[in-house]
């Protein structure tokens, strides 16, 4: 991390001026365990700002014009008419769109500058879930294209340990409803028009099946056929086939959730068009 350049915003709120940059998100981790974190993919990001700390009782104030509380907290029991107020309120004189930010940007300003989120506190992003990173833009704008019936009251979420500060787990967390010690954070950023290049959808199911069957066929049944005969139970290998190969198929199954070879990082090259590398160094921020 390094010091980053803090600006007094509209309605006199500190921000943390990021620069430009790229952010990986997600895992090149195998594991159907890991499955809901891919695929990896770098996010290319322009400058934008976001507040060092959730909005406070005193910012909301300042903003809605109201008294200033004396003690100022941050600001809880929040859903999402009174985030999109206090937002388009803010908009009026910001340069640029003030909204939670998107993961992308939350990670990126994290790894840069590093960002205050107290003890039991849960931010909201401006995100919908998903279940994986499938479609997922690579400008680091919010992903709000996946809503339903189901998402449409929740946001993707960090959430701080109860005790310590800097252990922060992703969630999901409801919007619909104010809820204690739920809060969220401003950023400014550049509004993207037109469509935005995203992850692919879909990946190739014929190559998972084929690479899972070979992952099967080596790890679980070559061994369970070859340790009997090394062991001089060569009759036990014929008539007991049928045990050793389910034997074999279970030990390959359940060894897919734990280990699979890494999978490409997808990131977008500078023709705009969408490619893979291999596996590549752990998430981290990738400055220009």
């Amino acid at each position: 991390m390094r010091p980053m350049q803090t600006i007094s915003g509209p309605f006199e709120i500190e921000f943390l001026s990021i620069p430009a940059g790229k952010v990986c998100i997600g895992t090149d981790k195998g594991g159907w365990v890991h499955a809901s974190e891919r695929p990896r993919h770098e996010v290319v990001l322009p400058g934008f700002l976001i507040m060092k700390n959730p909005l406070s009782t005193a910012d909301a104030a300042r903003i809605m014009g109201e008294n200033i509380p004396d003690v100022d907290l941050p600001l809880d029991l929040i859903d999402s008419e009174i985030i999109a107020e206090l937002c388009r309120r803010v908009a009026i004189e910001a340069d640029g769109e003030p909204r939670p930010p998107s993961q992308a940007e939350w990670q990126r300003a994290q790894d840069v500058a590093g960002l205050n989120l107290p003890c039991d506190m849960t931010e909201v992003l401006a995100d919908y879930p998903s279940a994986n990173h499938r479609g997922a833009p690579l400008d680091g704008r919010p992903r709000i294209d996946n809503e339903n019936s189901v998402t449409i009251g929740q946001r993707v979420a960090y959430s701080c340990h109860p005790k310590k500060a800097d252990v922060v787990m992703r969630c999901v967390s409801p919007i619909d409803r104010p809820l204690t010690n739920v809060v969220f954070r401003m950023s400014i950023s550049p509004q993207r028009t037109g469509p935005a290049v995203t992850v692919p959808e879909h990946g190739d199911f014929t190559a998972s099946i084929r690479s899972e069957l070979l992952w099967i066929f080596l790890i679980g049944i070559i061994p369970s056929f070859t340790i009997p005969l090394l062991r001089g139970f060569s009759e036990y290998a014929l008539d007991g086939w049928v045990n050793l190969l389910f034997g074999g198929l279970c030990i390959g199954f359940v060894s897919g959730a734990f280990w699979r070879p890494r999978r490409p990082t997808f990131y977008q090259d500078g023709d705009g068009n969408i490619i893979t590398r291999p596996r590549s160094s752990p998430n981290k921020t990738l400055d220009e």
